[in-house]
């Protein structure tokens, strides 16, 4: 039998483009060509393609040629905009399977204990009706900025959204005669929940979970950008762009390259999430 996401577009693109850019995020220490946060006055603001002297860590200076220019601290934008792929994609996935794992439970009791559901969901809906950008600058507030920190204010106004999307699916598949039987036979709760109804729910979770992960890198590079997300000696597309968006006008590479890399991550992700839909949808895979 052929598997069918070979013939969509939309994931051929977007797999292979996310693809990429997980193995720059991997190779980052090989393809960076010096210290993404190692200073020189010496080369500050140079436009792509200049040369200029780089002094290492051990004191020697050397050339060096800054393929993507260098910021206001002669840090070089090549190293930076590598090393910040494989922070925002950390931040996409984490933040996306940890709003997926905790959904899941809550969505799968709220769906099937049907005295849970309606305080349950009264829980996510004041949730979902505070912006997510807010509840993300409160938390990030409320604890020290760091990774771990970002990933959970950024995972927790995402999980109403997984809650409702899994009770939904709950609603409909405990009506289906084989999870009826399974009752009638008093197979446990935990059995009927893990056994027969989430294996059905895993491919809108999967399309879901890209979604997430978008979202997740755009926002973090909003918090970043915002001044209230990771510290700024971290090197992320967020961070790169808000210390140049002062000198955007003389030097837009500053901003443009992070920004490039930003939206093509986002893209990617989200064009292979339409793909996944497309094809796990047996409504849509018959037109793909």
């Amino acid at each position: 039998m052929r598997i069918p996401i070979p013939r969509n577009w939309s994931v051929r693109i977007g797999g292979s483009a996310l693809v990429l850019l997980l193995a720059l995020a991997a190779t980052a220490p090989w393809l960076g060509t010096v210290d993404p946060t190692l200073f020189d006055a010496a080369s500050r603001d140079l436009r792509p393609g200049e040369s200029g002297e780089i002094l290492t860590l051990d004191g020697e200076t050397l050339k060096h040629k800054f393929l993507m220019g260098s910021d206001s601290f002669g840090r070089d934008i090549y190293s930076r905009v590598l090393y910040g792929t494989r922070v925002s994609l950390a931040v996409g996935l984490a933040s996306a399977l940890a709003a997926l794992a905790i959904g899941v439970v809550l969505g799968l009791a709220a769906g099937y204990f049907r005295w849970l559901d309606g305080p349950l969901m009264r829980v996510m809906d004041g949730i979902m009706a505070i912006p997510a950008v807010l509840i993300a600058i409160a938390l990030v507030a409320l604890w020290r900025a760091s990774l771990p920190t970002v990933i959970v204010a950024i995972a927790i106004p995402e999980i109403p959204r997984v809650t409702r999307l899994v009770r939904a699916l709950v609603l409909s598949i405990r009506e289906e005669p084989y999870v009826e039987a399974a009752v009638a036979l008093g197979t446990p709760a935990r059995k009927i929940m893990f056994g027969h109804i989430l294996p059905n729910t895993v491919a809108p979770l999967l399309v879901q979970g890209t979604y997430i992960c978008a979202f997740a890198i755009l926002l973090e590079a909003i918090l970043s950008f915002l001044g209230v997300g990771l510290p700024p000696d971290i090197p992320t597309w967020g961070n790169i762009m808000a210390e140049g968006r002062v000198q955007f006008v003389d030097y837009p590479h500053n901003v443009f390259f992070p920004g490039v890399f930003l939206a093509i991550t986002v893209l990617a992700v989200n064009i292979l999430g339409d793909g996944l839909r497309d094809t796990l949808d047996p409504k849509m895979a018959k037109r793909v």
